[in-house]
């Protein structure tokens, strides 16, 4: 297996955000367990008065995140939920994460990290010193060995290979969260490959969506292994934004008070589709007249410069607004009149729940897990991908028909109350490890699937 070390580095998805600065490379405080969680059974009385039976288990993920991604986000808002929930005969889990982190002295401190600690959740950084560190699984090993967790559960190309290469999946039972992937470079498409080897020997394979469930059972991931888990949403949550706050980010944006607002939130590289959306938008001046249509895209990566770029070459610099990466995105859905997700390839989009939640009307391609969440010409509008004329179109629909607009837009907050609750996919992740447990009697579950060769 010596071929595969040089990929350990793998500054696949989210890994460029890794070289953190020293400071956030400091170990998390481990603080001691309240209980001992060793997949022991409680009796407890119910509510209803009769006895009910009760799992703890301690759970470890390891992910690699600079900043609080879509994947990281749905991370911590686990941590915090997991061990006290309403759900009888479920297991009541206590997460600590492991995470990685490069020294550099040029790079903005680990957003993740900082979170995780700012919510009491335990975190252990396992510093890489150098690119190509093969220390790293050695410290993880450890990290494992102390931890003594009932269940490793891993988010990314890196941790997966890790924990594949590593053998612990032999001893403790392993679940892995796939996002999808990204084709940029001979690279992206390397650690693909490598990260479908390492993905066929994990007892649980979460995605985001049926087309990427197709897509692994194609490439050797066991379908008995196989399990399609949606984002979630807290509707509440998004919708906490003062009027007040609002108007001072237009303010802070230079956009006026009759001026419309088409807003694009994502990582900027070549699969979220920003350069179609440029085109379109372009188009789109030519349907539109006055009001003045204003874009905002927000977010960063390694596409922006070459946006910038094209923003000025269709001479849209007065009407293309970058924002940046920014830490909270919920006065922007409070400001937008209609929501682009341009997308190549998605899983399940926390962006496009968020924009259904808070009542944003939505143009998006019909890609990846999107159509499981939104239906066309019923709570969003759909367009196929690269069609820079039915992005264009749709969005101009949106602008000019506002009783269209804030019918798709009512349904789709409706849609999201009822599939995408947070407790519903809490609730539904808990019964996945649920069939990773041993039962009562000591025995395996009888749904535990598993390849131990």
């Amino acid at each position: 297996m010596n071929w595969i070390l040089p990929f350990i580095q793998l500054s696949a998805p989210n890994l460029s955000n890794q070289e953190q600065d020293t400071q956030s490379c400091r170990r998390g405080q481990r603080r001691p367990l309240e209980k001992t969680v060793d997949c022991s059974f409680e009796e407890r009385e119910s509510g209803m008065g009769f006895t009910e039976t009760t799992s703890r288990m301690k759970l470890l993920a390891v992910i690699e995140a600079g900043s609080v991604t879509g994947p990281a986000k749905n991370l911590l808002d686990f941590c915090r939920s997991a061990l006290e929930h309403p759900f009888p005969n479920l297991p009541r889990i206590e997460t600590s994460i492991a995470t990685f982190c490069r020294p550099s002295t040029r790079l903005p401190p680990n957003i993740f990290v900082e979170k995780a600690q700012a919510s009491g959740i335990v975190i252990d950084v396992i510093e890489e010193r150098f690119r190509f560190d093969r220390q790293i699984m050695t410290e993880l090993k450890q990290l494992i060995h102390r931890v003594k967790p009932d269940l490793i559960q891993t988010h990314n190309v890196k941790s997966h290979f890790l924990i594949r290469l590593s053998g612990v999946w032999r001893e403790i039972p392993w679940i892995a969260f796939h996002h999808g992937y990204t084709t940029t470079d001979w690279r992206m498409r390397a650690y693909n490959q490598l990260d479908r080897w390492s993905l066929r020997k994990a007892q649980r394979l979460v995605t985001m969506n049926q087309v990427f469930a197709e897509q692994l059972a194609r490439a050797g991931a066991p379908r008995p292994a196989l399990r399609i888990l949606h984002n979630a949403i807290d509707v509440d949550g998004i919708l906490e934004v003062a009027d007040e706050k609002a108007a001072h980010l237009k303010t802070l944006l230079g956009i006026k008070d009759k001026e419309s607002v088409i807003l694009a939130i994502g990582r900027m590289s070549g699969e979220k589709g920003h350069s179609d959306l440029l085109k379109a938008f372009a188009k789109l001046q030519a349907f539109l007249s006055a009001p003045k249509t204003r874009l905002v895209m927000v977010g960063e990566g390694p596409e922006r410069s070459k946006l910038e770029q094209e923003v000025a070459a269709l001479n849209l610099t007065q009407e293309v607004i970058f924002a940046g990466q920014v830490n909270d995105v919920k006065p922007f859905y409070a400001i937008a009149d209609v929501m682009v997700l341009p997308s190549h390839n998605e899983g399940s989009p926390n962006v496009l729940l968020e924009a259904m939640a808070a009542k944003v009307p939505v143009v998006a391609t019909k890609v990846g897990g999107v159509p499981e969440i939104a239906t066309h010409n019923e709570d969003a509008l759909l367009v196929e991908a690269r069609d820079h004329e039915a992005l264009a179109a749709a969005m101009n629909s949106l602008l000019r028909d506002s009783e269209m607009a804030v019918r798709l837009a009512t349904q789709a907050q409706q849609r999201v109350i009822k599939n995408h609750a947070p407790a519903a996919r809490l609730q539904a992740l808990l019964k996945i490890y649920q069939e990773l447990l041993p039962q009562p009697n000591g025995t395996a579950s009888s749904a535990l699937y598993a390849q131990k060769n």
